[in-house]
């Protein structure tokens, strides 16, 4: 049979694997199975405001995908491409990273001396605690959840804890780490560029002001291109043959674009936990030197030197979310039992009976990074739309406007926008979000062309 590359996407909800076949038409998904992961931790030295993940269970979630996948097709992959959630950091001693056991589908590996990861969600950092860190020599602002501003924080507030590992990456370059046994993490230009104090122009790290510092720099991964080979499978993986080849970890964000955009003219607009507007850069372009911390775009180190210029809001569906869970919280509060599944369709039908609502919703429950106190607020609210498809309507509206204030519609016209991919599990889902989405942005929207970050790590590969 044909030769297959295994895509592997390791969210922040959930693990995704995915099979793909070369065909006359080009590259096809054979198979794929996703598992929610369910790792949220609590974080002992910095609640309330940590954010972390369960890696044992994050791994349990990869295995049970990987048995999942037939294996007679499994045991035709040649490469694998890993993608993941970007910023976060774990922490790992060198020589105990994993333990390898045989399962019902061959050898898999399962944490051992692993730290929590530490996600792009945490909040331990605080604008003051920033502000005292020295200034990276890099065009990415530093924010509270990036990798290298979480060490720092360990090193002020917990020294003892780094000391018990030597190596550290992101979820996905500890996975590629066991299964190349890399004594070093490698760690691609996505990556490291997410964890600030990394100059992408020479493509190397702040060593000198971080030494400085007191920074742990022997901690820090050796860094590659992305698209290029980190090593091979040391062993047989869940049936995959021991020397398939494996690529260096890539950003979830660049894999799900890449997945999906064919041409320089489209803006991919994608909604799911986050929600992000993006567009290609130029040819040739290069970043400024320094970041505007006012600017609300961040430029991303892509495939082959491209840039993509990204609007990264921290308020999407997980803005939704929140709104549900406190309409359940007082339905509780009022001796009622709703299940937080249930109330999802019933605030999105009852908002696609209200097609207007002069209620305005400041959406930015969760601050953004280039205004990180900046929370949100209601407008314009009057007696007549109280109901809970005006609040709903408004807020799916209010999500979509931050957006596009972050990358206004003139800026896409100015590059050369012609049409959006739209994409993203809130966006599947909600009506109300795509109607919203097609009144604010003047440009042919075209769903369907979902972006896939596990597809898309298979597709670089």
């Amino acid at each position: 049979g044909p030769t297959c590359v295994l895509g592997i996407d390791l969210g922040t909800t959930s693990v995704k694997a995915a099979l793909v076949t070369g065909t006359e038409q080009g590259l096809a998904l054979a198979q794929s199975c996703s598992r929610e992961t369910q790792a949220r931790s609590d974080s002992l030295e910095a609640a309330p405001q940590g954010m972390e993940q369960d890696v044992q269970k994050i791994i349990r979630a990869l295995n049970e995908c990987l048995a999942a996948l037939p294996q007679q097709q499994l045991q035709r992959v040649t490469h694998i491409g890993i993608s993941g959630q970007m910023h976060g950091v774990v922490f790992w001693r060198s020589d105990k990273g994993c333990k390898w056991s045989e399962s019902g589908t061959g050898p898999a590996f399962e944490p051992d001396k692993v730290s929590h990861l530490v996600t792009w969600q945490d909040g331990r950092c605080s604008p003051a605690f920033l502000s005292s860190l020295p200034l990276p020599q890099s065009h990415v602002s530093l924010a509270t959840g990036f990798g290298c501003a979480t060490v720092y924080w360990y090193l002020k507030n917990s020294p003892d804890f780094l000391k018990a590992y030597d190596a550290a990456g992101t979820i996905q370059d500890y996975v590629v780490a066991m299964l190349c046994d890399l004594k070093k993490p490698l760690m691609s230009v996505q990556n490291a560029a997410s964890w600030g104090y990394f100059n992408c122009r020479n493509k190397s790290w702040n060593a000198d002001i971080l030494k400085k510092s007191g920074f742990p720099v022997h901690l820090l991964p050796e860094v590659g291109d992305p698209g290029s080979i980190a090593g091979r499978t040391t062993c047989a993986w869940h049936g995959i043959p021991k020397g398939a080849k494996v690529g260096i970890a890539l950003g979830d964000f660049q894999c799900s674009v890449y997945s999906c955009l064919t041409e320089r003219t489209d803006a991919v607009l994608n909604i799911s936990t986050s929600a992000q507007l993006t567009i290609s850069m130029p040819l040739g372009f290069q970043p400024p030197e320094t970041p505007d911390p006012s600017s609300a775009v961040t430029f991303f180190p892509y495939f082959n030197g491209d840039y993509l210029a990204v609007a990264a809001s921290l308020n999407g569906g997980n803005v939704l979310a929140a709104f549900v869970g406190m309409v359940a919280q007082w339905t509780q509060e009022l001796g009622l039992q709703v299940q937080e599944s249930a109330i999802y369709p019933r605030i999105i039908q009852a908002a696609l009976a209200q097609k207007h609502s002069k209620l305005s919703v400041h959406p930015t429950i969760f601050g953004e990074r280039h205004l990180p106190e900046q929370l949100a607020s209601v407008t314009s609210i009057g007696a007549s739309e109280l109901s809970l498809g005006h609040v709903t309507r408004a807020l799916c509206r209010g999500i979509v406007e931050n957006l596009c204030s972050m990358l206004p519609v003139q800026h896409l016209e100015e590059t050369g926008v012609r049409r959006i991919l739209g994409s993203g599990s809130a966006l599947a889902r909600n009506e109300v979000l795509r109607q919203e989405v097609e009144r604010i942005f003047p440009f042919p929207v075209v769903y369907g062309k979902d972006v896939d970050a596990a597809v898309g790590a298979a597709m670089v590969m």
